[in-house]
């Protein structure tokens, strides 16, 4: 794959990136931060002087989308990170997004200003009541070409509608709807209304010493608004149709694999516990990620995955350490291409896989400030797990788990990727080929 890396956004610790999404055209890119930002990158056109410069991303705004809180009522503090962001479909000019910290859920708007209106009557260029006296003509107001300027608006706010930290949101095809996830509840909400919203799904036992497993993400279908599907901790998935009753704790179709017995182990639970769900862009396909693999399946086959893919196996042996730092917990993102054909996913040492569905091709690339260049050749790396070892490999024991790439995003169209790496923010694109291979 030749990958050039177009941009690179360093921050300091505080501002360590929690999520990242495509708007639908690709033309923007919002993150969201740690401290409760959210910032938004705009793609440069192409001109006839820069021909290679489209592509190219560079800041449009930023704003606080989320301040830290505290429940007085729990005694607990709600703090300011971002967990989601969601691009609502474009209706006018200007852009919507939806962002949500743990508890509150909010709408934003984003446009442009580039006129101002001169010529008051009744009040003068710096905007104070003219003395009535003084007013012996009527003039008609005009509007003056002035610099650009982005406004980002808060148009409604989301709150109260979950006891449980939310840790997805996705809106509806029918863009009027969306809902949100918790550990234990699923609520659907109208983009309309604040004080009230629907609850759909609610896993939580009657004691909660019966609890045994949670929900870890949830997602709409891209083109059946009734059809949703959600995740647990337990590796399986629940695909539910809003059409079948209000309640959805029924789901219509489950789907899961069956665990061989012969590598069950302490861990297995755990590692099984799927981290993220994504539709394919057709709505045939799910892309799920638990810890170590990526698995592709088919909506109209439960019993198994139609592709299972590893990330890392070389890890399988390493699991009690990852246990004991913590590193087994962490949650990692998924993406589909444009066209369904290849996946990608985020790994450690700051590694992230793709998986060609077509070809059955892989490969690891890493991002890194060597390849931070404008233009520059991403090479592909590997993971030696002893034996011999080539010049540019890497150990397995040489691996820093501090460097993970758990958010990632895909252009809907093109060969454009997004990788969030702790503090960075990297943008690679494909220069040479129209498809990865």
């Amino acid at each position: 794959m030749n990958c050039g890396c177009l941009d690179i956004i360093t921050t300091s610790n505080a501002d360590i990136i929690s999520t990242v999404e495509f708007n639908h055209t690709g033309d923007l890119l919002a993150t969201g931060d740690k401290g409760g930002r959210v910032v938004i990158f705009q793609r440069e056109p192409e001109t006839k002087n820069e021909p290679y410069s489209q592509g190219e991303y560079n800041v449009y705004s930023t704003f606080q989308s989320h301040e830290p809180e505290f429940d007085y009522l729990k005694s607990l503090e709600i703090e300011e990170k971002i967990n989601r962001i969601k691009w609502l479909p474009q209706q006018n000019a200007a852009h919507s997004l939806l962002s949500t910290n743990d508890k509150t859920i909010k709408l934003w708007k984003i446009n442009e200003r580039d006129k101002r209106p001169e010529g008051y009557n009744l009040k003068d260029e710096e905007g104070r009541l003219k003395d009535l006296c003084t007013v012996t003509s009527l003039q008609v107001p005009v509007l003056k070409p002035m610099d650009l300027m982005v406004e980002v608006s808060p148009r409604r706010i989301f709150s109260n509608g979950h006891t449980y930290h939310v840790n997805s949101i996705s809106v509806n095809s029918d863009c009027e709807t969306y809902m949100s996830a918790d550990d234990l509840r699923i609520n659907l909400w109208h983009l309309a209304i604040t004080d009230r919203s629907f609850n759909i799904v609610d896993i939580k036992p009657a004691n909660m010493e019966d609890l045994t497993e949670v929900i870890t993400a949830a997602e709409f279908h891209p083109h059946h608004c009734n059809l949703f599907v959600y995740s647990s901790s337990k590796g399986s998935l629940r695909l539910c149709d809003m059409r079948a009753s209000a309640l959805c704790d029924r789901h219509c179709k489950l789907y899961e694999e069956p665990e061989d017995p012969s590598n069950r182990s302490f861990f297995s639970e755990i590692i099984s516990s799927v981290s993220d769900v994504k539709f394919s862009h057709s709505g045939r396909y799910m892309l799920t990620r638990d810890y170590l693999t990526v698995k592709v399946w088919d909506l109209n086959m439960e019993t198994k995955p139609l592709e299972t893919y590893q990330v890392h196996d070389y890890l399988r042996n390493k699991l009690c350490s990852l246990y004991e730092n913590d590193c087994i917990f962490d949650k990692f993102e998924c993406a589909w291409n444009g066209s369904d054909s290849v996946i990608m996913t985020g790994a450690y040492n700051n590694f992230f896989r793709m998986f060609d569905r077509n070809t059955k091709r892989d490969v690891t690339l890493e991002a890194s400030r060597e390849s931070s260049k404008p233009r520059a050749i991403l090479k592909p790396r590997r993971v030696c797990v002893g034996g011999k070892r080539r010049k540019d490999d890497i150990s397995v024991d040489s691996l820093d788990f501090t460097k993970k790439i758990l958010h990632t995003a895909w252009h809907p169209t093109e060969n454009i990727i997004a990788i969030a790496a702790t503090n960075n923010l990297y943008i690679f694109q494909d220069k040479v080929n129209s498809e990865m291979h």
